[in-house]
């Protein structure tokens, strides 16, 4: 009948609808994805070790502070995972303080075996040991309550301590013993301990 035609009309009407929103939702959904994957050409050149410029994570690490990093994490019984902004940072803070980030990655092994929340008996904090009341007008302006105990905060605050060092005393290796506070040491102790642990490290990272 005409009454019945008009409905299976209208049945196969709102199911066309229906499949229309369907289909438009998954290639919204599908762009969306497409949208948050990065591009081939970013993919390419992290592969490749070459830095991506992200507003959010730090630049990818070069091979040689990879396999330091691997080294590390072996030597101390560490996550890999947790070692990476620990490294990421040090070669940030590195460029920015034209200092070797492997030279910082090695304090931090001298000072604190790679533990955050490290303190000496003189009150020295962080990977770095940092004295805070020393150092309060390096404290970066992003940086959160305690800055000193924060693995990225305190790794740009000791690059900082230690490029003055370097700059007033004069050379890298008096740098670090004043770095130290060991200027008396006639026999460079502290200097000496660093640069065979970052000579160490780099060693490492060239097999």
């Amino acid at each position: 009948t005409r009454e019945h035609l008009i409905k299976r009309l209208l049945a196969g009407l709102i199911a066309g609808i229906a499949l229309t929103n369907v289909v438009s939702h998954r290639f919204e959904l599908l762009a969306s994805l497409q949208a948050a994957l990065p591009s081939h050409s970013s993919s390419a050149a992290e592969s490749a070790g070459t830095d991506v410029s992200d507003p959010v994570r730090p630049p990818a690490l070069t091979p040689p502070m990879r396999l330091a990093l691997d080294s590390v994490a072996r030597r101390y019984r560490v996550s890999n995972q947790a070692l990476v902004p620990i490294f990421e940072t040090a070669q940030v803070a590195g460029r920015e303080r034209n200092i070797d980030p492997m030279l910082l990655i090695a304090i931090i092994s001298v000072e604190s075996g790679f533990n955050p929340y490290s303190q000496s008996i003189v009150g020295a904090q962080g990977l770095m040991q940092v004295i805070p009341r020393f150092h309060q007008d390096k404290i970066p302006e992003w940086a959160g309550a305690q800055p000193f105990l924060d693995p990225v905060s305190n790794i740009h605050i000791g690059s900082q301590v230690l490029q003055d060092a370097i700059r007033r005393q004069g050379s890298l290796m008096m740098g670090l013993q004043h770095y130290a506070g060991a200027l008396d040491d006639e026999e460079m102790g502290y200097a000496n301990k660093v640069m065979a642990e970052r000579n160490r490290l780099m060693q490492l990272s060239k097999r």
